[in-house]
């Protein structure tokens, strides 16, 4: 707010465009070109502004969270995707690093995460989607991490392989099945998780996630703060220098 106050947040403009304008960009230029959009609030205005789009609509988006947002498309899961959040930047040069990346799951890392926390006052650092890594693999992805101790931030784009998204639907379904209702990890509901929460979960039972870094190509937009950084900074190319 106020920003969204009439319009979703992925119709934030930077740089004269669109969030979700700049989102497009990048997969499409990535060699993406089928996009689906989950969404809630304001799904409408999304609707009629990309009616090339493929909709799910995330019906009870004001109860649940992120995790179950983008299980509403798991209809569109037997094939190989990327998934990314709406409130994001990235490039085209991000999403090509997962693509290019060896594995049946990857997921892109903001190497350069600290610079862009420097005076983030409204999203400190301890809230960051924080990650640990080791020989090219994942080995934690938890905002618990301490900033000393990560190796990077999770930009929220990563690249499922069909064995990895079988994988991926496979351990949602069981955590549900134990925690719907209850408590789940850091969230309080099962419904209210994250997908971190879900992707650390994973982790914890082998399953081999694959890292891609960048830096400078990511911001992530949750604050007015975030707003006003991204529309002094954000060019095709990623963060001005």
């Amino acid at each position: 707010m106020p920003t969204t106050a009439e319009a979703p947040k992925c119709f934030a403009e930077v740089a004269g465009r669109r969030i979700l304008d700049w989102t497009v960009d990048a997969l499409r230029d990535a060699g993406i070109q089928q996009i689906a959009f989950i969404g809630g609030y304001r799904i409408e205005a999304v609707q009629s502004a990309y009616p090339e789009f493929e909709f799910r609509h995330n019906v009870d988006w004001a109860n649940n969270n992120i995790l179950a947002s983008l299980f509403c498309a798991e209809d569109l899961m037997d094939e190989p995707f990327v998934c990314c959040y709406s409130d994001c930047l990235f490039t085209a040069n991000l999403v090509s690093g997962i693509l290019e990346t060896a594995g049946d799951i990857s997921i892109s890392v903001d190497v350069g995460w600290r610079e862009r926390y420097a005076g983030r006052t409204e999203h400190p650092a301890d809230d960051a989607e924080k990650i640990t890594a080791g020989d090219g693999l994942v080995t934690r992805i938890e905002r618990e991490i301490p900033e000393t101790e990560a190796y990077g931030e999770f930009t929220g784009v990563a690249r499922f392989g069909s064995e990895g998204a079988q994988v991926l639907r496979r351990e949602f379904h069981r955590v549900r099945e134990l925690h719907a209702g209850g408590p789940f990890r850091g969230a309080r509901l099962f419904e209210k998780a994250y997908l971190i929460h879900l992707l650390q979960e994973m982790v914890e039972r082998g399953v081999e996630f694959r890292h891609s870094d960048t830096t400078g190509e990511y911001i992530e937009i949750d604050t007015q703060q975030d707003f006003e950084y991204a529309r002094g900074c954000w060019t095709p190319g990623g963060i001005a220098r």
